[in-house]
C-alpha cells in the first residue's frame, strides 16, 4: 500500500485536509528549512557559533526524516506521534535560539511551527482515532 492509500485509509479527524496539500505545503516549507538551517550549519562550521546550538536543528532534521518511515514505513502511529511531538518540540527551541541572534531566521520558523502544530494535532487525532 502506497503513501496516499495508507493515509486515505486512516480514520481522520475534523479538518484534516486532502493528501494532496502535504506536498505542497512541504515544498514550500522544506524551502525555508534549506535556507535557515542552512545559515545555521554554515555558521556552526565556520566556528561562529557552538555546536550545543546546532545541535536541536540536526535533532530536528532526523526526526523530520524518520517520520515518513514511522507513519507509513512502520505503520506506526504512536511512534509517529512521538516522533512528531519531537520535531514540534525543537521547532520551539530553534526559534528560541535563534531570536536573540538571527530575527530573521527565526521568522522564517514561524509557518514550519504552524504546520508542525498542526500536523500534530492530526497526528494526535489520527493516533486516537485508529488503535
Amino acid at each position: 500500500m502506497d503513501q496516499q492509500s495508507y493515509y486515505l485509509s486512516q480514520k481522520m479527524p475534523p479538518l484534516a485536509p486532502p493528501s494532496w496539500i502535504f506536498g505542497v505545503v512541504w515544498s514550500f516549507l522544506y524551502l525555508l528549512i534549506i535556507i535557515s538551517y542552512g545559515m545555521v550549519f554554515y555558521k556552526w562550521s565556520r566556528g561562529e557559533i557552538a555546536f550545543v546550538f546546532a545541535l536541536p536543528f540536526i535533532v530536528n532534521l532526523v526526526a523530520n526524516l524518520v517520520f515518513t518511515y514511522l507513519q507509513f514505513g512502520l505503520k506506526n502511529n504512536v511512534l509517529a506521534l512521538i516522533d512528531i511531538l519531537i520535531i514540534l518540540i525543537t521547532i520551539i527551541v530553534t526559534i528560541v535560539l535563534l531570536w536573540p541572534h538571527f530575527r530573521t531566521l527565526a521568522y522564517m520558523q514561524i509557518p514550519y511551527l504552524i504546520w508542525v502544530a498542526f500536523a500534530t494535532y492530526l497526528q494526535i487525532g489520527i493516533t486516537i482515532l485508529n488503535r
